[in-house]
Order: C-alpha cells, then sequence, then structure tokens
C-alpha cells in the first residue's frame, strides 16, 4: 500500500509545477494594458487633454507625445504605473504650452506687437495745365526802335510783358519775340508807310511758348493821316499805344482803342514815316489760346 502512494504523489506535484507557469501566464495582455491607461487618461480631468501616446510590451508602458502641463504629465505616469500588469513605465511625453505650475503661459510673457504704422496721407491732387484764352490782351514794351523805313519784312523783335496776366500764369517782365510782317516806307509823292507787327512766342518760367496774335498794323498816308488798327482782334482788340511819329511840328493826338489798350499818339516829320522808339508800350490781342504747363504757376 505505501509502495502504491508514492508514485501517486509525485503526478500530483508534477502536475502542480507544470500548471504553474500557464497561470501565471493568463495576466492582462499588452494590448489591454495600453488601452485600459488611455482610456483612464481619457476620463481623468487632469490628463482628458494631454496628446499621450501609450505603448505596452512585456508589460512595460512607454509615454510618447504631449502633455498639456506638468501635472498633467505626472499625473499620466501615476495612471500608468498603476495599472494591473505594468512592470515598468518609460515616461518620454513632453509638455506642450506651458511651464513649471504657477507660471504664466509662454504666450501671455511675449512681448505687445508694436502698433500698426498710420496710413500714408492721400497724394496731392495733380497740378493742371493754365490755359490763357484766345482774345486775352497782352501788352508788351518794345525792346527796340521800329520803322516803316528802316525795319525790314520778316525782322525779329523782342520785347518784355509790360503788365502780369491771370496773376503769376503771365508775370510782368516775360519775354516776348515778335516778328515784322510788313514794312513799308512812305513815297515822298503817293504811297503810303505801312509797319505790320505780331507776337511769336513767350518765355515763362524757363519755358518758351509759341504764341499768335492778331496782326498790329498801322499805316500813314496823304497829309498826315494815321490810322493803327488790329486785324482779326476780335471784341478786345489791342492797339499800337506807342509813337507814330509822322514830321514837322511834334503834336500828341490820343484815340481811346478799347479795353485793354491806351493812346495811340505821335508826330509827324517831313517823309509821314512810321516811328517806334524802344521801350513803347503796344497791346496785342491774342487770336488762339496759349496752356502754360502747371510748373508756369
Amino acid at each position: 500500500m505505501l509502495n502504491l502512494a508514492k508514485p501517486a504523489i509525485s503526478i500530483v506535484l508534477m502536475s502542480a509545477l507544470i500548471g504553474l507557469p500557464t497561470a501565471c501566464s493568463h495576466g492582462p495582455s499588452d494590448e489591454t494594458i495600453a488601452k485600459d491607461i488611455q482610456s483612464k487618461a481619457a476620463a481623468d480631468p487632469d490628463t482628458r487633454g494631454s496628446q499621450v501616446t501609450v505603448a505596452a510590451k512585456d508589460g512595460k508602458v512607454t509615454l510618447s507625445g504631449q502633455a498639456t502641463n506638468p501635472a498633467a504629465q505626472q499625473k499620466f505616469e501615476q495612471i500608468a504605473r498603476q495599472e494591473p500588469g505594468v512592470t515598468g513605465v518609460d515616461d518620454q511625453s513632453t509638455v506642450a504650452a506651458a511651464g513649471a505650475p504657477g507660471e504664466a503661459p509662454a504666450q501671455a510673457m511675449a512681448p505687445a506687437a508694436a502698433p500698426a504704422p498710420a496710413p500714408a496721407p492721400p497724394p496731392k491732387p495733380k497740378p493742371q495745365p493754365i490755359v490763357i484764352p484766345a482774345g486775352t490782351v497782352l501788352t508788351v514794351r518794345t525792346g527796340q526802335a521800329l520803322s516803316s523805313k528802316t525795319s525790314q519784312t520778316g525782322q525779329t523783335f523782342m520785347g518784355t510783358l509790360a503788365q502780369p496776366v491771370k496773376g503769376k500764369a503771365l508775370p510782368a517782365g516775360s519775354s516776348v519775340t515778335g516778328t515784322v510782317v510788313t514794312a513799308k516806307a512812305k513815297g515822298k509823292i503817293k504811297g503810303e508807310g505801312q509797319l505790320d507787327l505780331a507776337l511769336t512766342s513767350i518765355a515763362v518760367h524757363g519755358h518758351t511758348y509759341p504764341i499768335k496774335t492778331a496782326l498790329l498794323s498801322s499805316t500813314v498816308k496823304g497829309k498826315g493821316k494815321r490810322t493803327a488798327v488790329t486785324t482779326g482782334a476780335g471784341a478786345g482788340g489791342g492797339a499800337l499805344i506807342g509813337g507814330l511819329a509822322g514830321g514837322g511840328k511834334g503834336a500828341a493826338i490820343g484815340a481811346l482803342a478799347g479795353a485793354g489798350a491806351g493812346f495811340i499818339g505821335g508826330t509827324f516829320t517831313g517823309n509821314k514815316q512810321i516811328e517806334i522808339p524802344a521801350e513803347t508800350p503796344l497791346s496785342f490781342t491774342m487770336s488762339a489760346p496759349l496752356t502754360l504747363s502747371p510748373a508756369a504757376e
């Protein structure tokens, strides 16, 4: 009887030893451990906002990713260590946005942004050209003497503007250029003396502009009869305002020639020629408009 009992006891002990590792291998799997830790962290108010990933292998848990703050990082590691079946925790996570507890967020410590620059002022309006209309009278002082006897047709003469026009648009003293359109001497027996003038250009503020004026025509014929007219001048026509010299005894003869004009006067000499001394003021009427650049203001 005793000999039969010993083999039976040996069989029971061997079966217990064989079954022991099998019973130990029935703990939670790595997948179960990782999911359980992740679920608990998602439910915990301290860790639910953290972006931490849980991985488990042979019971060892590895944490990676970012926790919202240091407290959440510590709580996540605590949850992992308390999980059944965990043999160790390797915390590789980092803190995303904040420093140690009680410190202000990094965004709050950043310097304030510089204020936006003030808007640029609107551009100044572009200056507009100045237009001197046709019919404007230009009073000019001649720069040299002109005569129906000594001047030549096509001859150029110079002068200066005696009176400003339209404020500073055409200031007094502006240089003008003219031409002798006709110069014909009076004969001793018959024929008439004639002197026709016109302006061709004016210089203003360093710019020279071509201009057109009505013809200023002066004649002398017969026994001392003289005329001084502007042909094609229109309602505001200019006139010769200087000396129309004839002959003999000096006599000043004046006649009002219209708005902007002066007096027609002069003396006669024996040969009845038209003489215009230097510095004589003459009025010319513009027959076409003149456009000045804005710089001429």
